[in-house]
């Protein structure tokens, strides 16, 4: 009893220390995994703490689990529609990009450290991947704002690339230990980490959000409960399956984020600090594995490993796997330096140590330090890189006022506030001026901490926090009335919204972000006159948009012009 009674203290100790250490690693800039790593090495049996951790088996499993939280977490904040923009470059990178990187390494650290070939291909494939951990770690707390396609890319390829790593490190540990099955077995291990693990995640994901929205629970605190259940139940379906675990709990939390769910604002609350804890407990774990002295006797030969690894081994891989979704060459670089390593390889490399592998220590140390090296030289710079390559900018202030109603159950309505951000088709307008679907009211604007009564002549100033009471069908056209880049993001595909018919085209085009000149006489016409002025009942075109009569004698019905049966005047 005393032994578990020391546990829950020290447990309790670790985690305040973790949590503190947080927020000295925004002052510092420093990514936050790294002081997580700093405080398990110095509580482990070589610091200060002299606790003794050696255990393998119970490190995987607990990394695992943590892992699964942060990627369901990554997930939930993952939206479908950044997904299709950017799954092919991410599916690119995820399996050549990995493959590159890992035999790019695995020659390197063959020959740096004098082992055999299979051993060194075996380093690299651990460190092949990008770890989601590190990524959404870094990403989220920069305070930095990359472009959109860029952090999706980000995002999509560190969540999905751990099926390829997975693939690889079995495969060569069943080579080095003559257990290697045929070419076929290996393929079909291949498209069963990706298959599996992609339908569960999918179903599960679909489930959750069924179950979210149909169950009638007493207690509002087990919402969030049931979301994790369904994550954890992915990631453990897909395992046993023979599946990707790690990619089915991300996909599960990227199909469920991106539906209509009820008590949303507590389940992503909830879910973000469960990332948290798991972040705090995996990286403290990894730190108290480790052992300074083992990692000292490598410190050359990782540092060289480290080296090839960021600046030969990722750019070569994004080169090739990126190139054709025509990225320019700041993004490139960029998409180069953000190949974070974390969690994930110091957890792959527990494979080999398991598996009885020769040379299993110096590759687990070996791996150690060069997770170390990426996480502070490519987690650190991250925020002057990007500056130095003009691709971000601050990250939004926090909300200084939250609104949450509890009451919306099995409603297509939300409240949602946004930040008005320069650049934005929104910064600078007054809100007559702004086209106002039906489904779309602002309800409240927060000013540096003072509140203002919406009115037709209230202007939008850069830093306001717009709160918009709307559907669900109309939200993302709002968020890219308040993105920079609108003009960048593509119109949904089933547009069809009802606009007052004294709406300008002039308001249209603001509220679209349409590139389509117009000029200042069009720009004052009103909807109904375009439809006044055209075929008798027919629709009207405007750039992308289809404009027709409404049911509503007062409204017009605007929709994707791929809609249109017929051709059609254009205006303007």
């Amino acid at each position: 009893m005393d032994g578990i009674n020391a546990a829950m203290l020290l447990a309790g100790v670790l985690l305040l220390i973790g949590i503190a250490s947080s927020k000295f690693s925004a002052r510092l800039g420093m990514p936050v995994l790294v002081l997580f790593l700093a405080v398990g090495m110095l509580a482990g049996s070589e610091g200060i703490g002299r606790i003794p951790f050696e255990n393998y088996l119970l490190a995987n499993s607990v990394g695992s689990a943590a892992l699964a939280l942060i990627l369901f977490d990554g997930g939930l904040r993952t939206s479908l529609d950044c997904v299709g923009r950017v799954w092919k470059q991410a599916l690119a990178l995820s399996t050549v990009g990995v493959l590159l990187t890992s035999v790019i390494t695995g020659l390197a650290a063959a020959w740096i450290l004098d082992m055999p070939l299979l051993q060194g291909l075996l380093l690299g494939s651990i460190v092949g991947s990008t770890d989601a951990a590190a990524v959404f770690s870094v990403l989220r707390t920069s305070g930095l704002r990359l472009p959109e396609r860029l952090t999706a890319t980000l995002e999509v390829e560190s969540g999905s690339n751990d099926p390829m790593a997975i693939f690889l490190t079995i495969g060569l540990i069943g080579l080095i230990n003559g257990q290697a099955g045929s070419g076929s077995e290996l393929l079909l291990l291949f498209i069963t980490q990706f298959g599996v693990g992609a339908l569960v995640g999918v179903g599960a994901g679909r489930l959750a959000a069924l179950a979210v929205n149909r169950i009638n629970l007493d207690h509002p605190g087990l919402y969030p409960l049931l979301a994790m259940a369904f994550g954890l139940l992915a990631f453990g379906l897909a395992a046993v399956l023979g599946g990707s675990g790690f990619l089915a709990v991300y996909l599960a939390g990227i199909v469920l984020g991106s539906s209509p769910i009820v008590w949303r604002r507590g389940i992503f609350l909830f879910h973000d600090a469960a990332a948290w804890l798991g972040q705090i407990v995996l990286f403290v774990m990894l730190g108290l594995l480790s052992f300074p002295s083992r990692l000292a006797a490598v410190a050359w030969e990782g540092l060289l490993i480290a080296l090839v690894l960021i600046l030969v081994a990722r750019p070569v891989a994004v080169l090739v796997a990126a190139t054709p979704f025509r990225y320019d060459a700041r993004e490139l670089t960029l998409l180069s330096w953000v190949g974070l390593k974390g969690a994930v390889p110091i957890t792959l490399a527990t494979f080999p140590l398991m598996a009885g592998v020769a040379g299993s220590h110096v590759i687990f140390n070996a791996v150690f330090f060069v997770v170390l090296i990426s996480a502070v030289s490519q987690g650190w710079s991250l925020p002057a890189v990007a500056r130095r390559l003009r691709l971000g900018r601050p990250a939004d202030p926090a909300p200084p006022l939250s609104v949450e109603i509890h009451a919306l159950r099995h409603v297509d309505g939300e409240i949602v506030d946004y930040t008005v951000r320069p650049g934005a088709p929104a910064a600078g307008l007054r809100l007559r001026e702004l086209a106002r679907p039906d489904g779309m009211v602002v309800t409240l604007v927060v000013r540096r901490r003072q509140v203002v009564i919406p009115r037709g002549a209230t202007a939008l100033e850069p830093g306001d926090h717009v709160f918009v009471a709307l559907r669900g069908r109309v939200k993302p056209l709002i968020d890219r009335l308040f993105s920079p880049e609108a003009m960048e993001l593509p119109l949904p595909t089933d547009l069809d919204l009802s606009f007052p018919a004294s709406t300008t085209l002039g308001q249209l085009k603001r509220f679209f972000a349409l590139a389509e000149p117009l000029a200042p006489a069009a720009a004052a016409h009103t909807l109904a006159h375009l439809l006044e002025h055209g075929q008798a009942g027919a629709s009207a075109r405007f750039g992308p948009l289809a404009i027709s009569p409404g049911p509503d004698p007062d409204g017009v019905r605007v929709r994707a012009a791929r809609a249109l049966a017929q051709a059609a005047p254009a205006a303007g």
